[in-house]
């Protein structure tokens, strides 16, 4: 059996949106801080998992290995624009078939959303950092977790077994802050 230690990593608004609803991450949710701790994060990962629409855009994106989620392929395969990446259907395969095929047997994993990536993890997460910038609002954006906004994404992890921990403070001016929630053992 693979050890992976699975990672999750979203900022979110007030309201819990991480996307406005064209799902494009608006500039009201970037901060400098929440930057930092979600690029160090990602440089000590082994592997980063997102969605089509998702990615990080940092100087050192194209030497990380991803699985980049997608209902058009059946299974697994290559992705031909990215040499680092595999295009993984969770349908058509496992998510450690899916870590194989990229090379990875072990490690850090980044789940890194969107909202359906995010729900596929909800009950593997070993944590789940959740940044939160509560002076920003995103009406009609897209919810960080499938469920929101019926429900809160602290009560979503709360519900998936996850406490939250200590919270680090990114941005005092802003507000801006990071909640890692931990499985209990």
């Amino acid at each position: 059996m693979a050890a992976f230690r699975i990672e999750g990593y979203v900022i979110v608004s007030a309201d819990g949106m991480l996307a406005n609803a064209a799902h494009v991450m608006p500039d009201e949710l970037k901060f400098e801080g929440d930057k930092r701790f979600f690029t160090a994060a990602l440089d000590r990962a082994d592997l980063i998992v997102h969605g089509r629409h998702s990615g990080e855009g940092q100087p050192n994106s194209p030497q990380r290995k991803r699985l980049i989620l997608t209902r058009r392929i059946a299974a697994l395969a290559a992705d031909p624009s990215n040499p680092k990446a595999t295009l993984w259907n969770p349908s058509g395969a496992p998510f450690e078939a899916a870590a194989d095929r990229a090379g990875v047997r072990s490690g850090r994993i980044a789940i890194i959303g969107g909202p359906a990536v995010f729900g596929l993890f909800m009950d593997r997460y070993d944590t789940f950092w959740l940044s939160l910038a509560p002076r920003v609002k995103i009406p009609g954006g897209e919810g960080c977790f499938p469920g929101v906004p019926e429900h809160t994404p602290q009560q979503i992890l709360a519900a998936h077994g996850l406490n939250a921990g200590e919270t680090q403070v990114l941005d005092a001016v802003a507000e801006v802050s990071v909640t890692p929630w931990r499985r209990s053992a």
